[in-house]
């Protein structure tokens, strides 16, 4: 069962229904020449959708709020506003390895809200951090041991006992580290997923993945090594890692050989032997000196239901039934165009680009992002795919989207993009949908560009 690899009509997939996704906002500068630093690199609603976070290159965490519905403004439901921004990793250096510790931040993770504050685990390349972002709109007041401006009275010349009193001030929003998790990784951390049983939470790096309670620090347990005695002898690494969203003891980890393994928690405390392997077989007639490189899997999500699996590797999306491991219950070819553009695209380095995928709530469309700011859709039901673009050029309120489609070669039409002319510096890799609704965030370069569908 293939996706085609075209584009689709008018109507866009998102589950079985069909409608326009039209344009809602864009955050970021427009400016052409983008500081390194403020590149997106990551991008995670959290629960219940009211919440999306974004970390970029320079370290810096910045959250955005669904606004509630407004009279005054019907359509400014489902808009989102920054809501706090701080600083949560700083450049680093190992001075045993003499190496630079990037700030940027690779992957947000928000937990379940369990209170009126909310908590995300954020991660560089060696530390992983706990925030929790909560706000204040009251201030005590009337202190008996010090002044109003916080300077210390003098003892003796209090007389009166007071007490405390709250007062109304304006909301702030504070972001604080609650813990800190560092020193359990000797290569850089890829992934990081949060159990369901809201205790305990797994950091992949290329060789290892550790098991974390989230109230302790000073530990962790390896629960995956795939170092072998001899470095020489290494022949994969381990490329994303997540927990199963319903069931505590399984996980999976995808490898840059293509390969999906499914751990059970159970079996043993080192799960070194995968409870189902899955794999698809290579066929031989399409081998080529990229073959290895574009089957290595750039990212694994499981479906909410918690029975199908999807992985990104460089030309396709795949969806995997936890039943079946011999091969996939579907391919969606993402750009099959770029087979014939392999060559250039190894020479630069864009056939290593890690692009993400991510499921619609009921688990009947998938996203991914492409080159040239395009990103695709495919609907599961009706097996119909579209291609999007995400530009400042369609930035009106409520502007449609227009599909687009790419020309590999021959006669092109006139609404067609030639392959030769995409632009490969601009790339969607980090692609985020909303957890009920039809919203999607995209992260292209330095902007975050929010969509959602005409009736939202």
């Amino acid at each position: 069962m293939a996706g085609a690899g075209g584009g689709g009509g008018g109507g866009c997939p998102a589950g079985g229904n069909d409608f326009q996704w039209c344009f809602s906002q864009v955050k970021g500068a427009a400016d052409e020449d983008v500081a390194e630093a403020d590149i997106i690199s990551t991008v995670e609603f959290n629960g219940s959708g009211d919440l999306l976070a974004t970390g970029d290159k320079g370290g810096r965490v910045v959250v955005f709020q669904r606004e509630q519905e407004n009279k005054s403004r019907p359509h400014s439901k489902g808009e989102y506003n920054v809501y706090s921004t701080f600083q949560s990793h700083e450049p680093e250096f190992d001075y045993l390895k003499s190496l630079e510790i990037e700030e940027k931040i690779n992957k947000i993770r928000w937990l379940p809200q369990q209170n009126a504050a909310h908590f995300l685990l954020s991660t560089n390349d060696k530390t992983i951090k706990l925030w929790k972002i909560s706000e204040r709109d009251k201030r005590a007041e009337g202190y008996n041991l010090k002044d109003e401006d916080g300077r210390l009275r003098d003892p003796f010349r209090i007389t009166a006992l007071r007490v405390p009193v709250l007062k109304p001030m304006d909301l702030m929003v504070e972001a604080s580290p609650r813990r800190i998790f560092a020193n359990a990784h000797t290569y850089h951390i890829n992934s990081i997923s949060v159990n369901s049983d809201h205790e305990t939470y797994l950091s992949a790096d290329d060789l290892r993945i550790n098991l974390w309670h989230l109230e302790i620090t000073d530990r962790s347990f390896n629960i995956v090594d795939i170092k072998p005695a001899n470095m020489e002898e290494l022949t994969e690494v381990i490329t994303a890692a997540e927990f199963h969203p319903h069931q505590c003891n399984v996980l999976v980890y995808s490898s840059s050989k293509g390969t999906i393994r499914l751990c059970d928690m159970r079996s043993s405390a080192l799960c070194d032997r995968h409870s189902k392997f899955f794999e698809e077989p290579e066929d031989p007639s399409s081998r080529s000196f990229f073959s290895e490189i574009i089957s290595s899997i750039s990212d694994v999500k499981f479906s909410h239901s918690g029975r199908y699996m999807m992985t990104r590797d460089y030309l396709s999306v795949k969806v995997w039934d936890l039943n079946m491991e011999s091969r996939p219950v579907e391919t969606h070819q993402v750009h099959e165009y770029l087979r014939s553009k392999l060559c250039s695209l190894y020479e630069n380095d864009c056939i290593f680009d890690k692009f993400e995928c991510c499921w619609n709530g009921p688990d009947s469309a998938i996203m991914t992002g492409s080159y040239n700011n395009f990103f695709r859709m495919f609907d599961r039901n009706s097996r119909r795919d579209v291609t999007l673009e995400a530009s400042r050029e369609n930035s009106k309120p409520r502007a449609s989207l227009k599909p687009r489609k790419v020309c590999a070669g021959g006669k092109r039409k006139k609404d067609e993009i030639s392959v030769d002319s995409l632009d490969f510096n601009k790339k969607i890799l980090h692609t985020a949908w909303h957890p009920t609704d039809n919203i999607i965030a995209v992260a292209a370069t330095n902007n975050l560009y929010i969509f959602q569908d005409k009736v939202n």
